[in-house]
């Protein structure tokens, strides 16, 4: 583990409740949650989302990162995420705004017993440990 964080619902900028500084999974039960189709052999211990195991009332499955954020913008659809966003790869247009909820997320990594984390590895958790004040 890196460390915790806060969950984060992520939106288009013009969703209904981009404007708010927190909202609670109540006030997006009219809305679809998105997330990625892991394919069905342990899909459930693959899942990326957090409360992956929570009954919405809709949810739609997307196998990439551009569909996501097009059905977002196009349904008001959303996704759980750490708050960790990167501008620079899903633009200007999407937020994260925080889930009014007791849950945390733990962000950390994995390796293979007996091996060393790569330099690029070793620099995105440089980079990711930058986060780690403004999510939780």
């Amino acid at each position: 583990p890196l460390f915790p964080c806060s969950i984060y619902a992520y939106l288009w900028c013009g969703h209904p409740l981009a404007g708010r500084d927190e909202i609670s999974i109540d006030d997006l039960e009219e809305y679809p949650c998105l997330s990625f189709d892991q394919g069905s052999n342990n899909s459930f211990y693959f899942a990326e989302e957090v409360m992956s195991t929570y009954d919405y009332k809709r949810t739609i499955k997307v196998n990439d990162r551009a569909t996501m954020l097009n059905l977002m913008k196009g349904l008001n659809g959303y996704t759980l995420c750490s708050g960790i966003i990167c501008t620079e790869l899903n633009g200007p247009e999407y937020k994260a705004v925080k889930l009014e909820t007791d849950g945390v997320m733990n962000i950390g990594y994995i390796t293979r017993e007996h091996t060393s984390l790569s330099q690029i590895g070793k620099h995105y958790l440089e980079e990711l440990m930058k986060f780690q004040d403004e999510v939780l």
